[in-house]
């Protein structure tokens, strides 16, 4: 960290990552500036409560007058052809990505614990930064989500742990790499290594070998914590220079369940096998097996760093998950209203199955808005399919980057319609958000579960969906 008080101006200061670093640069004693459009909560209210008041418009005049700033921060969303950025380049003002931010300004003279993989990286993250507080150990860190049980997704913290999630997608566009490349890991939690960001990655091979990139950046004191119920995180792996330990579910891991794991209504139970080799069991109410692993990957590392078992158990047990990972938004007349970030096929086969385990018995219903410009393509027709099936009802929203994507790459949400009905699943496709809203309001009845999936807005679908069911009485079946 510098100890220089630092103008700092950030470019689309409004951004989910950059809003929060804004916030730590001015608790770290910055003067920071910035600009955006115009901005909305939560984004604006916790820059107003930074005492961050942003610049609305882009302006080459907002640089180009006084005071001339030290560094220039530019988010992601930043095009090449953005006025400010533009003005930065001409007037040859020093500039760094949101990675390469965090890493100049809270990364140095810390132990970065990085959370990396195609699923499960902000509730992974949310753990570890709650077990690590939870323990006394006052860690930094910087999530890409809000953890329930934290006051916010940011904090400098004073312990030598700085936890932090690392985001495969790229910084910024003068900074094509992956933002996770900038983290300086000296510990690494790999989850999963599947294929994502068809707009980055030109097929698998080439993921594989951003993550190899970052499993190579541990040095050789660090330590490699990575699933090892996957086969291509094990491939990834096998270019450690350091520790490697497996965890997951299966028992072939290094650190796995020693009975089998019990699901239900209240969460999951299991037991696990403390460093000094007595049992303890543990519990998580986040539903799914696949949060069971996440948890156990932070038992790891904090069993790695020497952590009180005991502590680390109760913390688990009070992990309330974070927004919008499988969110329990309310039971507005005995309908539950869950919202979820799931996009990927395979999270959303495993958010669905963890529903399955939580609401044993109910008819769970399913809003999905293929959203990133991977989930709109054909080539996860199949895995579609798959996922689909653990649903009773699917409400499918329009491809979000319908014209983006060739005719030929396109999901043919028809047939998939067609393969799920065929598979016995109530399927139907809406032309627009309002209409899929008025068309699950007319299905609910109490004892459903819904919920919704996108990784993006959903056009405030979640929210909308419970007003609608709490004041629409009369809509829904007894």
């Amino acid at each position: 960290m510098t100890s220089s008080v630092l103008d700092i101006y950030c470019i689309a200061i409004g951004g989910t990552g950059m809003a929060p670093l804004a916030c730590l640069l001015q608790e770290q004693g910055h003067r920071v500036r910035g600009v955006d459009n115009p901005l909305y909560p939560p984004m604006s209210t916790l820059l107003e409560a930074a005492g961050i008041k942003p610049l609305v418009g882009y302006d080459p005049a907002h640089l180009a007058s006084s005071p001339r700033p030290d560094w220039v921060i530019v988010g992601n969303a930043v095009p090449r052809h953005n006025p400010e950025a533009q003005a930065a380049e001409a007037l040859q003002l020093p500039r760094l990505s949101m990675p390469q931010a965090v890493a100049r300004f809270f990364l140095t003279g810390r132990q970065p614990l990085v959370v990396a993989g195609t699923h499960g990286k902000t509730t992974t993250t949310s753990i570890a930064a709650w077990v690590y507080a939870s323990a006394g150990a006052d860690p930094g860190y910087f999530i890409g989500g809000v953890p329930q049980n934290l006051d916010r997704s940011f904090q400098i913290g004073s312990g030598p742990r700085f936890i932090i999630e690392g985001d495969e997608y790229n910084a910024a566009y003068f900074d094509r790499g992956p933002k996770f490349l900038h983290y300086q890991p000296q510990t690494l939690i790999l989850t999963s290594v599947e294929y994502d960001h068809a707009d980055l990655y030109s097929d698998h091979q080439t993921l594989i070998e951003a993550y190899r990139s970052v499993v190579r950046l541990l040095p050789p004191d660090g330590l490699l914590v990575a699933c090892g119920d996957s086969a291509d995180v094990r491939e990834v792996a096998e270019v450690a220079k350091c520790r490697v330990v497996f965890y997951g579910l299966e028992s072939a891991n290094d650190v796995c369940p020693l009975s089998e794991v019990e699901f239900g209504p209240t969460g999951s139970r299991w037991t696990m096998a403390c460093p000094g080799g007595e049992a303890l069991e543990l519990s998580l109410r986040v539903p799914g097996d696949h949060n069971v692993s996440n948890a156990l990957a932070v038992w790891a590392v904090a069993c790695h760093d020497g952590l009180d078992p005991l502590v680390v158990r109760r913390a688990l047990a009070e992990f309330q998950g974070s927004r919008r990972r499988l969110e329990l938004l309310g039971e507005p007349h005995g309908v539950a209203v869950i919202d979820d970030f799931a996009h990927h096929p395979t999270a959303v086969e495993k958010s669905l199955g963890g529903l399955r385990g939580a609401y044993p018995g109910r008819r769970l219903v399913a809003l999905f808005e293929p959203r990133s410009l991977t989930a709109g393509r054909s080539f996860f027709f199949e895995a579609y399919c798959r996922a689909f099936s653990k649903a009773d009802v699917v409400l499918l929203a329009p491809i979000f980057h319908h014209g983006r994507i060739e005719d030929r790459e396109r999901l043919d949400v028809e047939s998939l319609l067609t393969a799920l009905q065929a598979d016995g699943v109530t399927a139907m496709s809406s032309a627009s958000s309002d209409q899929l809203l008025a068309t699950a309001v007319s299905l609910a009845r109490p004892g459903d579960v819904f919920v919704t999936m996108s990784s993006g807005s959903f056009d405030g679908l979640p929210d909308r969906l419970f007003a609608a069911l709490t004041d629409g009485t009369e809509s829904i079946s007894s």
